[in-house]
């Protein structure tokens, strides 16, 4: 059985909003990791300018 040729438009919508859903989905995960390295990263650039500073000063 061919199911390309009988697919119904009701599949067809289902499938498109599982696929928008799962790419929204992964979307929000991929910010959040680039978002948790990003800020992971800002923290040690101010952790080496604190000591840094307080060689300096000291």
């Amino acid at each position: 059985m061919n199911d390309s040729k009988s697919r119904s438009f009701g599949r067809t919508a289902v499938a498109a909003l599982v696929l928008l859903v799962a790419g929204w989905l992964l979307l929000g995960v991929i910010i959040h990791v680039i978002s948790f390295l990003f800020s992971t990263v800002l923290l040690i650039v101010a952790v080496i300018a604190v000591i840094w500073a307080l060689r300096i000063l000291l």
